[in-house]
C-alpha cells in the first residue's frame, strides 16, 4: 500500500530523510507483535531509543500531555529528571501493565545493576483503547509479545494495522501506526527529526487531508452511523538528534499538537493526547562525580525544529491512516482504511 507521499500530497517544505521514517535518526529501531484472529485484533509496539546501554548513558527526554484521558508510565520521572533510560512501549490500555512488567524484565537482563547496586528502572509505555475492534477484556497481549515487540526492532519499520495499531480507530476510518521525519539544516550542521503515531481519534465530520475538510464527503460515502463524540487518543513519538536540552525539548514535542490539529482533531474530552520525546545528541551518565557537559542549539535555532515537527506528525498520522488495511474484528465491526478511498478525494481535489 502506498504512503501518502505517493498520492502527491507533500506537507510542508523541509526535505524528509531517506526513509521518511523516525528510524532516520540514527541508532533509532522500531519493532511490532501484531495479534490478530477473531475479535482479538491487538498488538505491542516498540521504540529502541538508540545504541548501547540505554540505563547506563540515557537520553535527554520530555514528554507532554495535551489531554489527560490516558494510562501512560514512566512521565513522572521523565519530566522530573528530563531523561529516558528504556525503550518505548505502545499497546492496548488494558495492556498496559503487563507490557510495564515486561519491559522490567527486558532492561534486568540488559544491565544487572537494575535493583541490585543502583536504582530502580523508569519503563515507559503508552497506551489507546482498541476497544471498537478488539475484546480488550481477553487481556489477550502477553509479556512475551511484549519481548518479542523490543525484539525484532528493526529500522525499516512497518505502518498501519501492525503491533499497537492493529485495532485502532482514527477519524471513523482505521488508524493504526504512522511515521514520518524531516531534515533540519544549520550553520553548525544537519540534524533529523523524526515523529511516530499510534492514532486512534477524532470524529469523521472533522478529518481534513492537507487541509482539505474532506470528513463529511468520506462520511456520505461510508452511509454508516459514526460516533459524535472524539473519545479516542493518540501517542506521538517525537526523536531528533538535535543537541537541546529538556525544556528546549518539551517546547518543541508540543508543536505536535499543531500537526494533530491540522488533521481536524479538537482533542476532545474523552481523547488521551500524549507527546513523548528525545534527544540522542548528549548521553547522560547514571552516576557521575565529573561536571557534565552539552552541546545545546540556540533557542533562536528552534523554530526551524517547531515547524519540522508539526509538519512531520501531520505526515505521520496520514500515513498511519493510508498504510493501514481495512479490519473486521470484535462484533463483526469493520474498520475501513483511507487507501480505499483516498483516489476518489484526489479526483475530487
Amino acid at each position: 500500500m502506498k504512503r501518502i507521499r505517493e498520492f502527491g500530497i507533500e506537507i510542508g517544505s523541509f526535505p524528509t530523510g531517506a526513509r521518511n521514517q523516525i528510524t532516520d535518526v540514527a541508532g533509532v529501531k522500531v519493532g511490532h507483535k501484531t495479534l490478530a484472529k477473531g475479535e482479538i485484533q491487538t498488538g505491542v509496539t516498540s521504540i529502541i531509543p538508540g545504541e548501547g546501554n540505554i540505563f547506563q548513558e540515557k537520553f535527554i527526554a520530555a514528554s507532554h500531555v495535551f489531554n489527560g484521558f490516558g494510562k501512560t508510565t514512566g512521565l513522572v520521572q521523565i519530566n522530573e529528571l528530563g531523561t529516558l533510560e528504556t525503550p518505548i512501549l505502545l499497546t492496548n490500555t488494558l495492556s498496559a501493565g503487563t507490557c510495564t512488567t515486561a519491559l522490567v524484565r527486558y532492561m534486568l537482563k540488559q544491565d544487572e545493576t537494575i535493583g541490585s547496586s543502583t536504582g530502580t528502572v523508569n519503563p515507559v509505555v503508552g497506551e489507546c483503547n482498541d476497544m471498537v475492534l478488539n475484546n480488550i477484556r481477553n487481556f489477550s497481549v502477553s509479556e512475551a509479545d511484549a519481548l518479542e515487540a523490543l525484539e525484532n526492532a528493526q529500522v525499516n519499520m512497518q505502518e498501519g494495522s501492525v503491533g499497537a495499531g492493529r485495532g485502532m480507530k482514527c477519524f471513523g476510518l482505521k488508524g493504526g501506526v504512522g511515521t514520518s521525519s524531516r531534515k533540519l539544516t544549520y550553520e553548525h550542521g544537519e540534524y533529523t527529526i523524526g515523529v511516530l503515531v499510534l492514532s486512534n481519534f477524532g470524529k469523521l465530520e472533522e478529518f481534513r487531508l492537507n487541509g482539505q475538510l474532506v470528513g463529511p464527503q468520506l462520511k456520505t460515502q461510508l452511509n454508516e452511523e459514526t460516533d459524535e463524540v472524539d473519545k479516542g487518543s493518540i501517542m506521538m513519538i517525537v526523536a531528533t538528534d538535535l543537541p537541546v536540552t529538556s525544556s528546549q525539548l518539551k517546547r518543541i514535542i508540543k508543536r505536535t499538537g499543531n500537526g494533530l490539529s491540522r488533521t481536524g482533531s479538537f482533542m476532545g474530552n474523552g481523547s488521551g493526547d500524549v507527546v513523548i520525546g528525545y534527544s540522542t545528541a548528549n548521553r547522560v551518565p547514571h552516576a557521575s562525580k565529573k561536571l557534565q557537559q552539552m552541546r545545546v542549539v540556540h533557542e533562536n535555532d528552534l523554530d526551524q525544529a517547531f515547524l519540522a515537527v508539526a509538519d512531520t506528525t501531520e505526515e505521520a498520522i496520514l500515513n498511519s491512516m493510508v498504510k493501514a488495511e481495512t479490519v473486521t474484528g470484535r462484533n463483526e465491526t469493520t474498520l475501513h482504511s483511507l487507501y480505499k478511498y483516498i483516489d476518489n478525494l484526489m479526483r475530487r481535489g
